[in-house]
């Protein structure tokens, strides 16, 4: 045998031999491999993309519902930043996206709306979350990106101010405040939010919530998470965006940010005005 065909049999059983160190699920996910679809990949870049909203032979969430947030994002933070036991909370949980991803990964949690769509989801304004100080391991908000949909015929839903009024991110940062209360020293938040194109006017929400939240958190890292299943992905809607010359909505952003580890004093609100 040539000395090269030699070092190349001797590659293959070295890589080989490492491959068995380690349990071939591990492996699998590790490569995004999923067989029989039972769990996503492990996200390694800041561009996420998911085909369908959930997965698994168990429905997380309920993907009829106006906005429902796809799973695999929760799995990946579940996956990154907490442990088996951790409390997870989700403020803004609509139809329960985070309770079924979190109960199946053996993590405790505990998710709120003011306009519950989910038998497990507890009925509360996510700006004043009942639960003690520094007693959660991961925040999970996937909140209004503006008035564009109606979640509840409640006046003090947020996601009935415009996107266009700084109103909404003042509201928005009481939601933040509340996030870096409950949260643990050191403990991670991911908030999922999209821009907005109306009437040939551009919001950057994701900058503005993003500067607001800088106030309070430190950045861990920022996620594009393509867009699907919009109801601008039809024909008609790319004819117009070619035809008047204008950019339908590709992606949302995942703002992961970290609480500091140490905090001298506590964060308080002054009243709008």
């Amino acid at each position: 045998m040539s000395k090269r065909k030699k070092s190349e049999t001797n590659q293959v059983r070295d890589s080989s031999s490492t491959l068995s160190l380690f349990p071939e699920a591990e492996i699998a996910q590790v490569l995004g491999v999923t067989p029989d679809d039972e769990k996503p990949p492990l996200e390694i870049t800041t561009l996420w993309d998911y085909p369908k909203q959930s997965y698994g032979k168990t429905p997380k969430g309920n993907n009829k519902f106006q906005g429902v947030t796809p799973a695999f994002i929760i799995w990946n933070l579940v996956q990154r930043y907490t442990e088996p036991g951790d409390l997870v909370v989700d403020p803004m949980a609509g139809s329960g996206t985070t309770i079924d991803v979190c109960k199946e990964e053996g993590r405790k949690v505990t998710g709120y709306d003011i306009e519950p769509k989910h038998p497990e989801v507890i009925k509360n304004d996510a700006r004043n979350i009942p639960l003690p100080d520094e007693s959660v391991d991961l925040v999970f908000i996937d909140s209004p990106y503006g008035d564009n949909v109606s979640y509840s015929e409640r006046p003090e839903d947020i996601g009935k101010i415009s996107c266009e009024d700084e109103r909404f991110y003042h509201e928005l940062e009481k939601v933040a405040i509340e996030a870096h209360r409950i949260l643990k020293p050191g403990k991670v938040m991911g908030w999922l939010i999209g821009d907005q194109w109306v009437k040939k006017t551009f919001t950057p929400v994701g900058f503005k919530l993003y500067e607001r939240l800088t106030k309070y958190f430190e950045t861990v890292d920022l996620m594009c998470v393509a867009r699907r299943g919009q109801s601008s992905h039809t024909g008609v809607w790319h004819y117009r965006a070619k035809k008047f010359n204008f950019y339908l909505r590709g992606f949302k952003y995942l703002l992961i940010m970290r609480k500091p580890a140490k905090t001298t004093t506590r964060v308080k609100w002054a009243k709008y005005k």
